[in-house]
């Protein structure tokens, strides 16, 4: 059943790094959640309590489908409803760049988990570079495969600019993992900003 789960993931390799950075037996709060993938993995292999934010109502029915709790929600109104340190970590794959205030929603992420994964998409990644600098247009790439007028993204960045912000919110950046791809990982790790697509962030 994992295995299976983990196979339906492989185009979301940040999705399956933060599987294995969250320890067993802990409390999750997953935001913009989704089909659920990530719950239902980490309930069956780490024996996670789990719960979700989806906005879809679509999703949500896959969600409950898969037997993962989810609340229909819109992150854009922030996380009131939990209480402060409510959740050993709180993730954020792959959202951040699409909701209206990042830095917002970053301080209550920080309120309402002991820690937070934040996985971003990276336009600072070479072939976004190289398709603004050659061709004079927004890149469409793996990533971001939208086009400039139909995309989610309303804020887009790169992994110098999560760093950053971190930094302005005193937000403490405990590991930082590039994730490149096949031919690149060297690169990825040495030069993240340039050749790492996506990164996934643990801060506390």
């Amino acid at each position: 059943m994992t295995q299976k789960i983990r196979q339906n993931l492989a185009a979301r390799p940040d999705i399956l790094v933060i599987a294995d950075i969250i320890p067993p037996n802990c409390k999750i709060l997953d935001l913009g959640c989704g089909d659920g993938s990530l719950l239902a993995l980490l309930r069956k292999e780490k024996n996670v309590y789990g719960s979700g934010i989806e906005i879809s109502q679509e999703k949500i029915i896959d969600c409950v489908s898969s037997g993962v709790p989810v609340v229909q929600g819109n992150l854009n109104n922030g996380l009131k409803e939990f209480p402060d340190k409510s959740f050993d970590y709180v993730v954020l794959s792959q959202t951040l760049q699409a909701v209206k205030r990042p830095d917002q929603l970053l301080e209550e992420m920080m309120r309402v988990g002991k820690k937070a994964i934040v996985s971003i998409i990276n336009i600072g990644y070479y072939s976004s570079r190289l398709q603004i600098m050659f061709m004079g247009k927004m890149p469409v790439t793996a990533d971001l495969p939208h086009y400039w007028y139909n995309t989610p993204n309303i804020h887009l960045g790169t992994i110098r600019d999560f760093r950053n912000l971190c930094k302005e919110k005193n937000i403490n950046i405990v590991s930082e993992i590039p994730i490149g791809v096949s031919h690149e990982k060297l690169l990825a790790q040495l030069m993240p900003n340039l050749f790492a697509p996506t990164c996934v962030f643990v801060i506390e």
